[in-house]
């Protein structure tokens, strides 16, 4: 059952800190042709409590508008860029400076991400490499900012129960270097993590209310003794398990950056009801940790702020938490914090 995460977390290839941490993070995806300017899109950020912004590639323009907002920023870079930054230094070197340099001090950098999703594939081998000069160029300019890489959780080759999880075959030769670069700098590694569609392609087998997060929901997994209420839980301690597998330890963090519900677009279990319950639970637990890491509040960024129309027809483009008209799809308390 469970290890349907692998196959169908892996369906949606686009894809802060929170209490313990003073809040939670959102994804703004920019694949739209009605979205509002980067100015109202910080604006709307910050009138709702949100701290945090993930961006899939550098945009100045949005750059510009996050100068002296407060809110913490993780960068992506595009994947078509992992190439150049992987194999010449000088392409890592004018990457940073120009959006990063320009914008150091002004702008909070929380991580730069090399690549979102390439592990396993034809890139996957250029991650590190990217990183590593990455590193290298912002070490040159004087600048700290983390470096690491998202990945989905079709990098897992076993995840049912957590404790089991392991890389797969073809993910451990890239994986592995990867979490030992990353365990050795104490910077975490990014995880996309997407109970719904582990229930969307299952859903005789996967309890709605194991999928949402609810608080009422009865215990789904015993796993040597742990029990698991939740699958956003589950699927979380699978990679944990896996990184310590792999080398990473016990102190090796993860930060969830991509989660989210879709609110319609004719997916099995896609309605703004879901998503609303979804997200919600979302924000109140996760300040509270998973089993295997108890306590230590799980850094998240929700998928997404915005309904986008040019990504593909159907759920994808439904993820959003808002219309591009700003107004809400449905509302979620950014203030509420977990206990």
């Amino acid at each position: 059952m469970i290890a349907l995460w692998v196959a169908a977390c892996s369906l949606l290839s686009w894809c802060s800190s929170l209490s313990g941490v003073e809040g939670i993070g959102v994804n703004y995806g920019m694949m739209g042709s009605d979205l509002p300017s980067p100015d109202k899109v910080v604006a709307l950020y910050k009138a709702n409590n949100i701290t945090d912004v993930r961006i899939f590639h550098p945009d100045t323009y949005v750059l510009e508008a996050l100068r002296n907002s407060g809110l913490g920023v993780v960068l992506g870079t595009l994947n078509s860029d992992l190439a150049p930054l992987a194999s010449d230094a000088s392409y890592a070197a004018s990457w940073v400076h120009s959006y990063v340099q320009p914008f150091a001090g002004a702008v909070s950098f929380r991580y730069i991400n090399a690549g979102n999703e390439v592990i396993p594939g034809e890139s996957a081998a250029l991650v590190l490499p990217a990183m590593k000069n990455l590193e290298a160029a912002l070490q040159a300019a004087g600048l700290s900012v983390p470096v690491t890489t998202a990945m989905a959780t079709s990098v897992l080759g076993t995840s049912y129960p957590p404790s089991q999880g392991t890389f797969s075959e073809a993910a451990l030769p890239t994986v592995g270097p990867i979490v030992s670069h990353l365990a050795s700098s104490g910077t975490p590694l990014l995880v996309n993590v997407y109970p719904y569609f582990a229930y969307s392609a299952d859903p005789s087998s996967v309890r709605l209310d194991y999928a949402l997060l609810s608080s009422s929901a009865a215990v789904a997994v015993t796993d040597n003794g742990v029990e698991y209420a939740n699958m956003f839980d589950a699927i979380l301690d699978a990679v944990y398990a896996a990184v310590e597998k792999a080398g990473g330890g016990e102190s090796l963090e993860l930060v969830v950056s991509e989660t989210g519900w879709p609110s319609g677009g004719g997916g099995y279990g896609a309605s703004v009801e879901n998503a609303a319950a979804y997200i919600n639970n979302l924000v109140r637990h996760v300040g509270r940790g998973t089993p295997r890491r108890p306590g230590k509040a799980v850094e998240t960024y929700i998928f997404a702020m915005f309904n986008e129309n040019q990504k593909p027809e159907g759920v994808e483009q439904n993820f959003g938490m808002f219309q591009p008209d700003m107004s809400q799809v449905y509302h979620v308390d950014f203030t509420a914090s977990s206990s």
